[in-house]
């Protein structure tokens, strides 16, 4: 195939629909023939759906759908867009009378940029599916695209001295194993690659905004103690397909397993003002133990975050990694 990265996936297809203008948008990952789905929510602040279904004691077993959506708690409407797409496709959940789609999804804040009352729809999630059917044979574009239009990183110091990000894609594969994610960057932290350590994007130093600040978010945060100005406009959503076959327990440990790439890669992580989640799709094709698609879903979706900022342009008045000196 001439596609690469999540779409590169036998039965996969990823898609976006975006609002420039208002700066937000969503992306979706289906799998018609159904995935075996997990979940991994560390963040205290999360705007999500059928996170419960995918617990191992649920009885459904099948998952259709990720969605990733701008918009806040807003746009989880996106969703039922989504759902509805694939109703009128004929791809769910048979219940005799006709079929359920079962369609998980997360959002992340996003209506500091652009427009506060643009928020993804239900036709922008009906949107994002037709996309992803439509160009299941190009690479999956990335930055300033879908759920990642209207992302910034490194607000510790407010949004004025955020840096912008986006959405990005990562792959990992070994042997038959293939683990793709993508993750739209939302985080009040920094985004540091995690093989150099290096800060990539985050908060930029108020003495001079073209740089990024000395000592990073963390070290700013200590500084500023009580004084923190952070705020519930945060987040990083993704999502893992593997062709592992997993059980729906295994999916729910490859998501806290590769949780911990959120950890590697953005400085704080998890705190109470993101809603970081992680889902997992697993289709099936190939055995191998946990742990080892655990780890290549891990490194994936290191890759996923790091992109996320490398892949992203400076828009709404906020420079991207790209335009820092």
């Amino acid at each position: 195939m001439s596609a690469s990265g999540i779409r590169s996936l036998q039965g996969v297809y990823a898609g976006h629909a975006t609002n420039a203008e208002g700066a937000t948008g969503c992306t979706v990952v289906v799998c018609p023939a159904g995935a075996v789905g997990g979940v991994d929510v560390r963040g205290s602040a999360p705007a999500t759906r059928e996170t419960d279904l995918l617990r191992p004691e649920q009885t459904v077993g099948v998952l259709h759908a990720v969605v990733l959506s701008g918009g806040s708690a807003y746009g989880l409407e996106a969703s039922c867009g989504v759902a509805n797409e694939l109703e009128r496709r004929g791809t769910g959940l048979d219940v005799g009378v006709g079929v359920v789609p079962i369609v998980s999804g997360a959002c992340l804040f996003d209506l500091m940029c652009g427009s506060a009352s643009a928020r993804p729809n239900l036709a922008m999630g009906a949107e994002a599916v037709r996309d992803a059917f439509e160009h299941a044979a190009e690479p999956l574009p990335r930055g300033n695209v879908g759920a990642g239009t209207g992302c910034t990183v490194g607000k510790t110091a407010g949004p004025q001295l955020c840096c912008k990000s986006g959405l990005g894609e990562g792959v990992c594969e070994a042997g038959g194993l293939v683990c793709a994610a993508v993750a739209a960057v939302n985080a009040v932290g920094d985004v540091a690659d995690p093989r150099t350590g290096t800060v990539l994007a985050g908060v930029r130093d108020a003495s001079d905004p073209t740089r990024l600040a000395p000592g990073g978010s963390e070290e700013l945060l200590l500084q500023m103690a009580a004084q923190m100005p952070l705020r519930r406009t945060n987040t990083t959503i993704s999502c893992v397909v593997t062709n592992a076959k997993l059980t729906k327990a295994q999916a729910c440990k490859v998501a806290q397993i590769s949780a911990d790439a959120y950890a590697h890669a953005i400085r704080p992580v998890h705190t109470t003002n993101d809603g970081d989640t992680v889902f997992v799709m697993a289709t099936g094709e190939v055995e191998y133990p946990v742990d080892v698609v655990a780890l290549a879903a891990t490194r994936a979706l290191e890759q996923a975050i790091v992109d996320a900022v490398q892949s992203a342009e400076g828009a709404y008045g906020f420079p991207a990694a790209r335009d820092l000196a």
